[in-house]
């Protein structure tokens, strides 16, 4: 019987983690389905029907958190999402409902702070890897985070210390962490260098270079 518990209580553990990982990642994700992008669940239901030229991740928008129209703040916040469609923006709520146009006279100023990288691509002999100091032994391999190993390297904005980037091995694309650990495998026509990590803990991916799709870090398709 007590064996029984703790395995109950192991199982229980273990679903809770699986969960709180989940968690991490939107409740929904863009996905583009014949040209138009709309939104999917986690398991890949289909949300919002894809109607956008531009559907982006639900998230805060600081131009118009800080908007002069006290109106239009409300629609800054993380329960909307910035889509386009006839070349017109609108802010959705989570049921697909366009709540916000996009007013020029709305927009506020950003007042975040720029911060600079902590690390950085650095290239040796046509090749690239990491650094986090300005002044660096060329002739050995202590100062280089990563040693000049790849095609390319490029640092993505999110976690200053411990950053991921997009790399190129063999002509194709995956990510690596500062320790170079592979964290999604050299299996890609492409990666898009933009914010899908930062805002969403995703991905954007592609295995032609034409049709794209998300991948959490364990490679996991969305």
């Amino acid at each position: 019987m007590k064996k029984l518990f703790s395995l109950l209580l192991m199982s229980c553990f273990l679903t809770a983690f699986s969960q709180m990982k989940e968690e991490h990642l939107p409740e929904l994700i863009p996905q583009k389905i014949d040209g138009k992008s709309g939104y999917v669940s986690q398991q890949g239901k289909m949300i919002i029907t894809p109607e956008y030229h531009i559907a982006m991740f639900f998230s805060e928008d600081c131009n118009l958190l800080n908007s002069p129209n006290k109106n239009a703040r409300v629609f800054g916040s993380a329960d909307y999402a910035t889509v386009e469609k006839n070349s017109i923006s609108y802010r959705i709520n989570k049921k697909g409902k366009r709540v916000y146009q996009y007013k020029k006279a709305d927009l506020g100023k950003c007042s975040q702070p720029y911060e600079m990288p902590r690390f950085k691509a650095f290239t040796l002999n046509g090749m690239y890897g990491l650094v986090s100091k300005d002044n660096i032994d060329l002739g050995g391999y202590k100062d280089f985070d990563i040693y000049p190993q790849y095609q390319m390297l490029y640092v993505l904005e999110s976690d200053r210390e411990n950053p991921m980037m997009i790399a190129i091995r063999n002509n194709k694309f995956g990510i690596v962490d500062k320790q170079n650990k592979v964290i999604i495998p050299f299996v890609y026509a492409d990666i898009k260098m933009n914010l899908s990590w930062k805002t969403a803990r995703l991905f954007e991916v592609s295995k032609d270079g034409k049709n794209y799709f998300y991948v959490d870090k364990n490679n996991k398709a969305y």
